[in-house]
């Protein structure tokens, strides 16, 4: 199996267009010169961890805003996950379904993965910062959700 890299901080971050659980496609280009873009992976919907990540994201979303940023979440859910998982939780900035998998792999984020000895193709919990020039700012791979928020939030402050 080869590995995908991840892309280079500082190098222009790969463009998409992804289904959003709005029912309207998503492009990262929408938001070149407009805002920054607080891109992150994870694995799958009502998992633990990525609930929480996501509530995360959502108390400090305002936070986010006054920074002139806005979170996009991607998975390898379905629309219909991601609809439910929204409404749920309350989910207040948009999520993007990669069914196929290929933008995590252009991401180079989609992984083997090994769980109770059993080895998996999934996301790898990772989120990228771009910077309104479309240029990628920050990477966070293999995302632990403690702290996480108060990383990216000092990170989007300083620009």
């Amino acid at each position: 199996m080869t590995t995908s890299l991840l892309p280079v901080i500082g190098r222009t971050a790969p463009d998409f267009t992804l289904p959003s659980a709005t029912g309207e496609p998503v492009s990262l280009k929408q938001f070149k010169n407009k805002k920054t873009v607080i891109l992150y992976f994870y694995a799958k919907d009502e998992t633990p961890g990525c609930t929480r990540e996501a509530c995360d994201f959502r108390d400090h979303a305002a936070e986010f805003e006054k920074h002139n940023s806005v979170i996009i979440g991607i998975s390898n859910d379905s629309l219909e996950s991601h609809v439910r998982f929204a409404e749920k939780h309350k989910l207040p900035f948009t999520l993007l379904s990669d069914e196929d998998a290929a933008v995590s792999k252009l991401y180079g984020v989609y992984k083997q993965k090994n769980l109770y000895g059993k080895k998996y193709l999934g996301i790898e919990r990772t989120t990228f910062v771009i910077d309104r020039t479309g240029r990628i700012a920050q990477i966070y791979p293999k995302v632990k959700v403690d702290g996480h928020i108060q990383d990216l939030l000092e990170f989007v402050g300083e620009d």
